[in-house]
């Protein structure tokens, strides 16, 4: 039996495309090695959306091109955005790469391993949803389901557009066929994925046409599935009546991740956001009196061309005003092929490391103040395994997307009720409540 190695890197979109090549390869009798040196195919998974992710996997290439020399009958493939970017040169480049496939290329690669063909090949152009591919899922009780594809926006510094296409919805019938299907294999929770997730559906056929909050209430119906999760949305089409949903269905948890970018409407704007300040700060407000417990999580580009002081500090405020749960934060990084990267007025690297550090500063005292909310309360947590520090502790998940360490009974998959003893910025930690379920 033939064994593969799938490494991937970014979004929680191309962790989904990586389960659905493994199960791909898995139904054509491959097994997965626990090590690249163990694999007769290497794959990669790769992420254009930032500069540190492009040097990670090139760093990674390098072995496989050394493990190539060592068996030239291993087969190397190259999938994602990454390939997808430069696919014009990713055999010049990297001559030892057999295959190169784009997003929606994926179902291509068990073509390729099938032929008889010994010559390089690549494939770039959408054809379809590795939704419709079979899944070889990380963990059993969780499940990602791709509810649309590519983008219709045109932010200026993104190259999703270009690598991943227009925006294509997938019918809502379908996607409720595939998710009673995870909820009859034991998913408990289910991950809606797409570029902007809240625009669903603007593309399909009038009578065939279901907003966003309609398909979140169709498949908040299916039996089994406890908790429905979705990211990400964009703050320009955050709509009343998905931010209802958040209060009206009971599997959709309390977790809204509102990306921010910037807290600088001129900065918004050269980024090509279609939202301002206020308009961002006005979602909050609409999701902080419907939802009063929703945790916010964002993303945020510290150092965009043009930043100034001012603009900074308008962020700066917006974090402190919103008090996020949680934010990603990133350096700007110039994406070749992007608008921005010729933009004048770039930032030093010193400058935005500076005010980087000061950012993360103030998302971490905020977080750290806004989970002093959950001590003393019961939650409800989806066991995920052991504790990464400490193994005679369970991990787990709370509906609103908070890491919880705590001591007590259960197994990968059950929901317990835990009583939270103590808060960090970015953990919880508890212990199995006295009115907990019978799994503590």
């Amino acid at each position: 039996m033939k064994r593969y190695h799938v490494t991937t890197f970014g979004c929680q979109m191309n962790e989904h495309d990586s389960e659905r090549m493994k199960g791909m390869l898995e139904s054509l009798g491959y097994s997965e090695a626990p090590r690249r040196d163990q694999a007769d195919l290497i794959l990669f998974n790769t992420c254009s959306i930032r500069e540190k992710a492009d040097e990670r996997f090139i760093a990674h290439l390098g072995e496989a091109k050394r493990l190539k020399n060592e068996d030239p009958t291993r087969v190397v493939g190259v999938g994602g955005c990454w390939a997808q970017s430069v696919k014009e040169e990713v055999f010049a480049r990297f001559p030892f790469v057999d295959v190169a496939f784009g997003p929606g290329q994926v179902h291509r690669l068990a073509e390729f391993l099938a032929s008889d063909s010994l010559t390089a090949q690549g494939f770039f152009e959408f054809e379809g949803f590795t939704g419709h591919l079979p899944a070889k899922r990380e963990r059993e009780f969780q499940g990602w389901v791709q509810i649309s594809v590519g983008c219709n926006c045109v932010c200026s510094y993104c190259i999703v557009p270009s690598t991943r296409g227009r925006e294509v919805s997938r019918l809502a019938g379908e996607l409720v066929t595939e998710v009673e299907a995870l909820a009859a294999d034991g998913v408990r929770e289910v991950t809606l994925l797409g570029q902007n997730v809240n625009s669903y559906g603007r593309d399909l056929p009038r009578d065939k046409r279901v907003t966003f909050a309609e398909l979140l209430e169709l498949l908040d119906a299916v039996d089994g599935v406890e908790r429905i999760r979705y990211t990400s949305p964009h703050p320009k089409d955050m709509r009343e009546d998905v931010i209802r949903a958040h209060a009206e269905l009971p599997s959709l948890c309390e977790h809204i991740h509102l990306p921010l970018q910037s807290g600088s409407s001129t900065v918004l704007k050269r980024m090509r956001r279609t939202y301002s300040r206020e308009r961002y700060l006005d979602r909050v407000a609409l999701i902080r009196e419907h939802v009063p417990d929703c945790a916010l999580t964002t993303d945020i580009i510290v150092g965009f061309p043009g930043e100034t002081e001012r603009d900074f500090e308008q962020t700066l405020e917006v974090a402190e005003e919103v008090g996020y749960d949680g934010a990603f934060t990133f350096l700007y990084s110039p994406r070749r092929g992007t608008e921005a990267a010729a933009l004048p007025d770039q930032v030093p690297h010193e400058v935005k490391v500076e005010r980087m550090e000061r950012l993360v500063e103030l998302v971490q005292r905020r977080a750290r103040e806004r989970a002093q909310r959950f001590v003393g309360r019961t939650l409800d947590v989806l066991i995920e395994g052991p504790s990464r520090t400490d193994p005679s502790r369970l991990r787990g998940r709370s509906r609103h997307n908070k890491v919880v360490n705590f001591t007590g009974l259960g197994s990968p998959g059950e929901i317990v009720d835990v009583l939270i003893t103590g808060a960090t910025s970015q953990t919880l930690a508890g212990e199995c409540s006295l009115v907990a379920t019978a799994a503590c």
